[in-house]
Parts: C-alpha cells; structure tokens; sequence
C-alpha cells in the first residue's frame, strides 16, 4: 500500500509547526497554516488540495506551534479524503523519546527532518515530498517527483520567480541548461538573481537520511538552506524544476493582504475546478445577504455575511457584518467581524470577531507600510482612530482620545526577513 507515482513509494512531508511571527497578529493566538485565506480557505487547505489532487494519500503533518485550532481544522483529514485505515493524514507533534526524554522544539525545517528520520526509514518510502503550509499556488506534486526519479537527483528544488529585491528572503538558485543547479544562496544579502525555492522539495530517502544524520553529528542543521540543500548541491546532483503559474509566499502582512488583492483582480488560479478543485475544512452557511442599501465593487462576499454598506476591492468572510454607512476598502474583514455605521475601514485586516465601532476610522491609504490589523476579537470603539500600519492585539479594546494605549507600530520590519 502507500502512494506511488512512476514506481516510487511516496511519502509527503507538510511542514506546518513554524511561529509566523511576520504575520503576527493574525498568528498570536493560531498557527499560520490555519490562518484564514479568501474568507473561506486556511492556508493548509492549498497544499493539502494539491497532495490529493495530485494522487498522493500518505502525508504526514508536522506540528509544533499553537496546534489545537490546526487539528480542528484539519479534522482527521476527513475533508480531504484522508482519513483512510491505511495511509492518509498523520499529525506529527512535538514529542520526547529514550534519547531526549526531555523533549526538544524543532529549531528549523531540517531539524525537523533530522527527528522524524526514524520513521521516515521505517515506512520505508523511496522519496519524500517536504512543502510548507502557508504559500498560495496550484501544482502537480507528480510532475516533478517523476522528472526527480528520471534523473536519478539526491534533490530536486521547484523553483519560482520574484523580483530581485524580495529574492532575498528565500533560497537563491542558479541551475544550468539541463536544470542542474550550481549555485545554491539561502537569503543572500546581495540576490543570484529571480530564481528561487518555492519551498517544495523532493529528496531521495537514502541521501536525505545519510545527509541529516552526518550534519546531525556536525551540528549543522537548523534550516534547510542553512546546510543540508548546501551539501546536496555540493554533490552535483541537485536539479531545479520550474513552477510554471502563481506563487505566493503570506508569510508578511503585506505579502498577505496583496495576494488577496491578486486574487480579486484575476491573477489567481480557478479554486473551483471540477479536475483540480481547493477544498476545505468548513460548516454549512447561509447564502450572503445584500441590503439595498449596499455598494459593491470587486468584492468577494463569503457565505453568511450581511453587507448593507460600501465595499471596495475587498473580502468579507463568514458571517462577517457590514454594516449601512459603513466603507471598507482595500481590505479584509475575517470571518465573525463587524465593521458598524459609519465606520471607515481601508487597508486593512480585520480580524476574526474583531469590532470596528460606529464612525470609527481604521487604516489609511498609505503603501509604504504594512496594513494596519486589528486583532481578534479587539474592539475599535466608535470614534476612535487607529491609523495606516498601527496594530491592536488580539482582544484588546480602543478608546477615542486614548488609542495610543492599544494602537501601536509593529515590531520589527514587516517587509524583512521569511
């Protein structure tokens, strides 16, 4: 049993235990895999549609950070048809063995290789399938696992292309004619170029487990690109395969609100494909309700949510409120939220549950910083300000006159950095 493709035992690997400390605070309180897509999705849902669109069934997902609403979520792998008897989804958590009863953290990707290599031997596949849990794509996982087996690679990286300035924030590839890669930068100050890892890797089971295990006893390991694709290229036989469509990696608030604006102006994919459709883990809902006095333009409107305000080049999720006199604009409101009469929202998240009160104003049109988000379940109480880039934790409530107290600016650089 197990899932083969051109002969090869399959096992798919979803790495899915990461912070996501950029996307904060939409991650303080959830893990970025769950975090909400176009109202409807979680980002899991992409790689987990394209696994079982692809025909793969073994997939194990490997968790660490704020697991419990993922699981739920996730549900067994029942949305997906991966709730088998043999095979399908498996959760990874965090775990103590004989050798560290203490239990240790994954601290990078590869680690994470590293202290799942014994089952990874025992069930005995011939490659593993590693991807993340947060990009936004559509691919076939069997195109490129049998151009991995065809040339006999110890790895083979898909590849995408961005513009050089964000290429430093991913791997960095440079591969020949024959798509042999000869030059491997994991985050250089100074890009190769716009090649880069879409964060889907195909390994040769033997190679990845020798490699793992001779870094493990350098101490070299952490992430992927840190030293174990450096040492698999250094082989010579590392390939690159093409990603041919969209890719988008939501791993910063900016990157996060613009690939839901990629998808309102048409430069998406299909989700709902009858031979490739995306599909997720959710209740039945009411149809959305459009009062007469609601404007729309370029809004996607998800089940249960009751518009009768003006809507903008915008997402409004679930069950999400907008109310009469009310504008949203360039923004997102997840599912649960309320934006209340008069209010004025503009680019901007607003997250699950939150509340943005009557005539209050939340974001600005300004692009030069992050959108400004208002946290789960936070409240913006009618009349008070919260400006472009500004973000109000989960719970937390504004008051007018007071908002300094809440509303404050992002640690760190939301444009730096994975």
């Amino acid at each position: 049993m197990g899932s083969r493709i051109a002969g090869q035992k399959v096992l798919a690997i979803v790495l899915a235990g990461g912070k996501g400390s950029r996307l904060a605070p939409l991650t303080t309180e959830r893990a970025k895999p769950a975090v909400p897509f176009l109202g409807t999705y979680r980002l899991i849902d992409f790689t987990l549609s394209n696994l079982v669109n692809s025909g793969l069934s073994d997939v194990w997902v490997i968790e660490q950070y704020l697991p419990h609403g993922l699981n739920d979520h996730l549900s067994g792998g029942r949305p997906w048809d991966l709730d088998r008897t043999r095979g399908g989804l498996v959760v990874m958590p965090p775990f103590s063995s004989p050798g560290n009863e203490g239990g240790e953290f994954a601290h990078g990707n590869a680690h994470a290789l590293a202290q799942h290599a014994g089952l990874i031997r025992e069930f005995g596949a011939d490659v593993v399938l590693v991807l993340s849990a947060d990009h936004i794509y559509r691919f076939d996982y069997g195109e490129v696992i049998r151009a991995h087996g065809a040339r006999g690679a110890s790895v083979t990286l898909v590849t995408t292309e961005v513009g050089e300035a964000e290429a430093t924030r991913f791997g960095n590839v440079r591969a020949d004619g024959d798509g042999r890669v000869r030059e491997f930068a994991y985050k250089p100050g100074e890009p190769l170029g716009r090649t880069v890892t879409a964060e889907i890797f195909v390994y040769d089971v033997p190679v990845l487990l020798s490699t793992l295990g001779e870094l493990e006893r350098q101490g070299d390991l952490g992430d992927y690109g840190e030293a174990l694709l450096p040492a698999l290229v250094a082989r010579g036989d590392a390939f690159a395969f093409p990603l041919d469509g969209y890719w988008k990696d939501v791993g910063t608030l900016d990157a996060y609100l613009t690939a839901h604006h990629d998808f309102l102006d048409g430069h998406g994919f299909p989700l709902d494909a009858e031979d490739w459709p995306f599909i997720t883990s959710s209740i039945s809902r009411p149809p959305a309700r459009i009062g007469k006095t609601a404007r729309l333009d370029d809004a996607l409107i998800c089940g249960g949510a009751v518009v009768a305000g003006e809507v903008r080049r915008s997402v409004i999720g679930p069950n999400a409120v907008v109310e009469a006199g009310a504008v949203v604009r360039d923004s997102l409101v997840q599912p649960g939220a309320a934006v209340k009469a008069g209010a004025t929202v503009t680019r901007a998240i607003v997250d699950n549950g939150a509340t943005v009160g009557e005539g209050a104003e939340v974001g600005g049109q300004e692009t030069d910083r992050p959108p400004t988000v208002i946290g789960a379940a936070a409240t913006v109480e009618a009349g008070a300000r919260v400006g472009g880039g500004l973000q109000v934790p989960p719970h937390q409530t504004v008051r007018a006159g007071q908002e300094q107290q809440t509303a404050r600016k992002p640690e760190g650089d939301d444009r730096a950095g994975k």
